[in-house]
């Protein structure tokens, strides 16, 4: 079947010279510029003809994949009763994240940030047996997120499309083989849509579970940070890196703890300097958080950072916030800047392992204006703390893995697989029978994927100061064509360059406006489809026409007989 040939003289692409004044990132400048979005609201976006065709692209190559797997596709409601979410758990974790209503009735409602509840549900009420599984299910549906602050374009929106993916199992090891399979699935999908990914541990934070990676894109653009390692490909979200570092020689303390003043010092920086002196890797910084409504202490090394995804993690927490100023006072005994951990026994205490060994150390003896040195960590923390992996990993740092060094860079999230396990099928009493008549809860993965990320993260990859390089997997066509003049012999050759090219798959925008050269060739560029063919006067004479693939610096002749299969092997390779 011939592919379309879609004329720029009826088509709705209204490009503009200017990107918007509160465009910050290239993505979200070129998408409003090439005519692809339009900002409704904040967070919300009009997806215009040419997007909606590279949105297509995408979701057909997502189809593809999963129908290699056997998944099978289906269409939720966006809008879900509020019971459902309660029965998971998850309607209060989900916080003002959730756009919430009330119908006429005043009964509660949420609009679907994802969808483990909902599939969750069918498959508590539909299977019964081991015999039916594995399942596969997906959907590519509409999601709502109440971004704070939404920015970056498509980058953090309230509105945004998704596939998500759910596997059903009836053990552990079936879990395995779906998440694997998954995995190879993603891998492909990004490859296909002409992504550079890199595969990170991540943090499963709401959505629970024992495991989960995140695919990311290393962009400026991202808000995401990953920590990885050139020699072993080591890679993990900061959330979940870890590293080597140094080991600290103390120098001998004081046998016993020793209580100082400190009038005014509330900050390592100030206990550093003199007449104190005390570096700040000597010292044990305190920080008071809220995990699920009850206080948490997390003690670091004074110059390290803490990691809150990693505390969350240690604390099992659903929710964490750093505790308010005026929380901390009736609980701790001072305000921050004086806090300590040493024989602390009113809330749980986390000490980062980096500290595991660690003597004569200094921290704060919750009184203001004082602090105490000589601390053990062993003797006067881990009597009543435990350790954990706590602190947030630094570029520099050695790799876990090997005897490499960890970069850490910005990237862009656009998919993330999770190993949920039983997480929803016990919160929601989704179970089947085993061979042997027990009964199991059934042992879930839950996998997703962000189509206009994709969309997004290809432009962040692939563009240059003239505009968009799409890859010719999800470019919205495959070439443009125009002519330069406006000879009618040059509109009739284009005309037929425009029929052999669609005769062999190839998709055209043909621009046959009234207009000059010069603008046919900036939209052109902007718009950034992989190949360019421009029919003019001097080369039509000789049976020829410019060929320009998008990105290349020279311009080709090519013989009018040639075009059609050159352009097809192109886009086909």
């Amino acid at each position: 079947m011939p592919a379309t040939v879609a004329r720029v003289s009826q088509l709705f692409l209204p490009t503009l010279k200017e990107a918007p004044a509160d465009a910050q990132v290239v993505s979200h400048k070129l998408l409003v510029r090439a005519g692809f979005i339009r900002q409704l609201g904040a967070g919300i976006y009009d997806y215009l003809p040419l997007a909606t065709r590279s949105l297509a692209k995408i979701a057909a190559i997502i189809r593809e994949e999963m129908a290699r797997l056997g998944a099978q596709e289906f269409y939720l409601p966006a809008l879900h009763p509020a019971e459902i979410w309660k029965e998971s758990g998850r309607w209060e974790v989900m916080g003002d994240n959730m756009f919430r209503l009330r119908d006429r009735k005043g009964a509660e409602y949420c609009l679907g940030m994802t969808h483990e509840e909902i599939f969750t549900a069918i498959a508590r009420d539909e299977l019964r047996s081991y015999r039916q599984l594995p399942q596969v299910w997906y959907q590519i549906q509409t999601k709502f997120r109440d971004e704070l602050r939404p920015k970056s374009g498509l980058l953090r929106v309230r509105q945004f499309t998704m596939k998500d993916a759910y596997s059903f199992d009836v053990d552990a090891a079936g879990l395995d083989k779906s998440y694997e399979a998954q995995r190879g699935a993603y891998e492909r999908i990004f490859g296909r849509c002409g992504l550079d990914f890199v595969a990170v541990q991540a943090h499963s934070g709401a959505m629970g579970g024992t495991g989960s990676q995140e695919f990311m894109v290393r962009t400026d653009a991202g808000e995401d940070l990953v920590a990885a390692c050139a020699a072993c490909r080591y890679a993990a979200n900061l959330e979940t890196a870890t590293s080597r570092i140094a080991g600290v020689r103390d120098e001998a303390g004081p046998a016993s703890l020793e209580r100082f003043a400190t009038p005014g010092v509330v900050t390592i920086e100030a206990l550093a300097q003199p007449p104190y002196g005390v570096a700040a890797r000597q010292q044990l910084k305190t920080l008071v958080y809220v995990a699920d409504d009850r206080p948490v202490l997390a003690v670091v090394r004074g110059d390290h950072e803490l990691n809150e995804a990693k505390l969350q993690a240690a604390t099992g927490a659903g929710v964490l916030r750093p505790a308010h100023p005026e929380e901390i006072p009736p609980l701790m005994g001072a305000h921050a800047g004086s806090l300590g951990a040493v024989g602390f026994a009113n809330a749980p205490v986390f000490v980062d392992r980096a500290l595991a060994g660690r003597t004569n150390m200094v921290t704060g003896a919750n009184d203001d204006g004082f602090h105490v040195r000589g601390v053990d960590v062993a003797r006067d923390l881990l009597g009543h703390g435990v350790l954990a992996e706590l602190r947030m990993v630094a570029a520099g740092e050695g790799c876990p893995r090997c005897d490499g060094t960890l970069d850490v860079f910005k990237a862009l999230e656009v998919g993330h697989i999770f190993k949920l396990g039983t997480r929803y099928s016990v919160a929601m009493k989704a179970h089947v029978l085993t061979a042997d008549g027990s009964e199991v809860p059934i042992v879930m993965g839950s996998y997703g994927i962000g189509l206009e990320r994709i969309m997004a993260a290809a432009i962040e990859l692939h563009h240059d100061a003239d505009g968009m390089i799409w890859p010719a997997s999800i470019a919205p066509y495959h070439a443009a064509v125009l002519t330069l003049g406006r000879e009618p012999e040059l509109a009739r050759a284009a005309d037929e360059v425009c029929a052999q090219l669609a005769a062999a798959g190839v998709e055209v925008l043909y621009d046959d406006r009234d207009e000059r050269a010069g603008v046919k060739f900036k939209d052109a560029d902007l718009i950034g489809l992989p190949l360019r063919i421009a029919v003019g006067k001097r080369g039509l004479a000789d049976g020829k026409v410019e060929w320009k693939r998008r990105g290349d610096k020279q311009v080709e002749m090519v013989a009018l007989g040639d075009v059609a299969a050159r352009a097809a092997a192109l886009i086909g390779g």
